[in-house]
């Protein structure tokens, strides 16, 4: 409110007062006023002797909008890094987004179909060169909102997992570990997503429970087998036993005629088999199903692939032309007519693996894909923890981490995608190979391989190549290890152990960090992740509206 005249002082500016503390009127200008003052600017040549103290901020998509969990991460961050800013440490808390490789080229993709275009009616460098455009107008939206949320993050640093300093140290890193054998390519069975046409790792797959139907199929008086999905049946080379069940000795090493195609497939004993589950007897489709992939191999048995890269059968016949969804009940009834469904058990709850981007129904596939050979860099990441050079917070989560590095599979690298760094690996017309590091040209003519990097590839080089590596830069030398990595214990897998794989690696056993901090995620009423997904979603930026960003920070870290 205004004073009278008579009641202020002698030259006093007329000042109207709200009745309370409005937040917007304040938060923003200090804000900026702190930006522009650099407070919150690292520097590496900075008193020595003032100890080091640093932290990457886990790199948003770029897709992405702030959600209470960036919030919460966010906050947390922040209280740590103002801390030791305040103690005299010099810190870095470092920014930056991550190109999203599959959510991006599918946000563009449905851009381009609105106008009744593909991808391919652009061609590849149209189509990148479409998504850069993308991400200067409409990518990185939430880096203005943790602006909005007070993020004392050094934006004089800022990076993006495809900037040209990150392709610099993917890279590299990609030749090293290909000339020290941790990079091959080879067919292997791998998820595949029918929507995105393009291969999954492990993590990038959801499981959930759904409801089907177990088939129980009579291939001969002796031998029944039992499915969930009847159409792979016509995929089948063998029939497959434990070798000591004494109900199928005498039938090891016979064939029995596989029904609806007339071939002829062979009753193999291997131990994989448990002769306590079902009928004893497992139907192997090599093409199709990591277990069958894995006894096929073990038995030279042939694979053959029934499926196209959308999920439609191939397979000469009468199903072929056919969805996968559409072939599985066609095949049953055609069974059922020749009398050979013995059982079906409907509704039969089991679990389904998703995509974990657009939710459809993921395809095992025989495939030839790039991967890495994890086996020596995940049992660094595994020692590093056991000895205790790095701690997980809470403890009781290290249980969830051993679990996952002590049993992981090959990591598949490549994606059927244009969106993302390219395989550094170029052919030549005679088949020849040549991986070419960040400082090197492939021999002209030769044609660059046309997969790309699994996102989590480059962001697992977050910690120091937002450092400058592979460069030896000041920033490296004072920053690396980073001080705490903060984040959701929902991407433990995905990428703090990827991210303890690449460091120790590539700074010759150092580790990433020396605290992994993990925090739990903010769900609605129901106990339910927050997720867009969901349609659960609360934007804390409604709550930085009418309420200020310290009352809303406060709410988060008290109550976590």
């Amino acid at each position: 409110m205004t004073q009278p005249s008579s009641e202020r002082g002698q030259g006093a500016a007329d000042v109207d007062l709200p009745t309370q503390y409005q937040p917007a009127n304040v938060e923003g200008r200090l804000y900026e006023r702190w930006v522009s003052a650099g407070y919150f600017a690292a520097d590496a040549s900075r008193d020595p002797s003032a100890p080091s103290y640093s932290i990457v901020i886990p790199p948003p998509n770029v897709t992405g909008s702030l959600h209470m969990g960036h919030a919460l991460d966010h906050s947390i961050q922040d209280t740590l890094i103002r801390r030791r800013r305040m103690q005299g440490y010099e810190t870095a808390w470092i920014p930056g987004m991550d190109h999203a490789g599959i959510a991006t080229q599918n946000v563009v993709e449905r851009e381009l179909a609105k106008e009744g275009k593909s991808r391919h009616d652009l061609g590849r460098e149209a189509f990148v060169e479409r998504v850069w455009q993308w991400k200067a107008e409409s990518g990185g939206r939430i880096l203005g909102q943790m602006k909005r949320l007070g993020d004392s993050v050094d934006w004089s640093r800022e990076a993006f997992t495809m900037d040209d300093d990150r392709a610099r140290a993917v890279r590299t890193i990609f030749k090293r570990l290909f000339d020290d054998g941790l990079i091959y390519r080879a067919e292997r069975i791998i998820n595949w997503c029918p929507r995105c046409l393009t291969a999954l790792s492990d993590i990038e797959v959801e499981h959930a429970d759904r409801e089907g139907e177990l088939v129980s199929i009579r291939y001969s008086d002796d031998i029944v087998v039992a499915t969930t999905r009847a159409e792979t049946m016509l995929g089948d080379t063998a029939v497959a036993v434990h070798p000591e069940d004494d109900r199928y000795k005498h039938l090891v090493g016979t064939e029995v005629e596989l029904p609806l195609t007339g071939r002829r497939i062979k009753i193999v004993a291997d131990e994989h088999v448990d002769p306590e589950f079902g009928t004893g007897c497992v139907k192997v489709t090599p093409a199709h199903d990591p277990n069958d992939f894995e006894i096929g191999r073990r038995h030279a048995l042939p694979s053959i692939t029934i499926m196209d890269e959308r999920g439609v059968i191939t397979a000469h016949g009468p199903f072929e032309g056919l969805d996968r969804f559409e072939a599985r009940p066609a095949v049953v009834a055609a069974l059922r007519e020749e009398g050979r469904i013995v059982k079906e058990v409907r509704p039969y709850e089991h679990a389904v693996g998703h995509c974990q981007r657009c939710a459809t129904v993921v395809e095992p596939r025989v495939s030839l894909q790039w991967f890495v050979k994890v086996e020596p860099l995940a049992k660094a990441a595994g020692d590093a923890v056991r000895d205790g050079r790095v701690e997980i917070h809470p403890p009781e989560m290290g249980a969830r981490y051993f679990a996952w590095v002590d049993n992981m599979h090959d990591w598949c690298i490549s994606r059927q995608l244009w969106w993302g760094h390219r395989i550094p690996v170029w052919y030549g017309p005679e088949g020849e190979s040549f991986c070419a590091g960040p400082d090197e040209e492939p021999p002209a003519g030769w044609t660059q391989d046309t997969d790309v990097l699994d996102t989590w590839f480059s962001s697992a080089l977050w910690p120091f190549s937002t450092l400058g590596w592979p460069d030896g830069t000041p920033d490296l030398k004072r920053f690396y290890p980073t001080s705490v990595l903060v984040t959701g214990y929902d991407i433990l897998f995905f990428w703090v152990a990827r991210m303890m794989m690449f460091g120790l690696y590539a700074m010759d056993g150092v580790e990433p960090f020396k605290t992994i901090a993990l925090h739990g995620m903010v769900r609605d009423q129901h106990g339910k992740k927050m997720s867009k997904s969901f349609g659960n979603v609360v934007d804390p930026l409604d709550w930085i509206d009418r309420y200020g960003a310290d009352a809303t920070r406060f709410t988060l870290l008290r109550g976590a």
